[in-house]
């Protein structure tokens, strides 16, 4: 191989480095970008909401919220439950 192909195979793969990083970094950028403008978008359709609106939206968060405090009160109990049997039959094997 001479002098002149090893520097154009050197220049061919920088250049194809600089491109995939280039297109890497704007295909993050352009996420960002369009997921910061739908928070920006949720956020002033939410202080633009009418009371009523507002308060449906509130009443419809905090059911989510009752619905997942539930279902962690219930693996709480279950995990009681379980460390209860596990005592209970240690106690009964000494």
């Amino acid at each position: 191989m001479s002098v002149q192909s090893t520097k154009q195979a050197v220049r061919r793969w920088i250049l194809t480095g600089g491109i995939a990083a280039i297109t890497a970094i704007g295909a993050y950028t352009g996420a960002s970008l369009k997921g910061n403008q739908e928070v920006i978008k949720e956020k002033k359709k939410l202080l633009e909401a009418t009371p009523e609106e507002r308060i449906a939206q509130l009443e419809l968060a905090r059911s989510e919220l009752v619905a997942k405090k539930h279902g962690i009160e219930i693996k709480i109990a279950n995990l009681a439950a379980r460390r209860q049997a596990k005592a209970r039959q240690n106690g009964d094997a000494k």
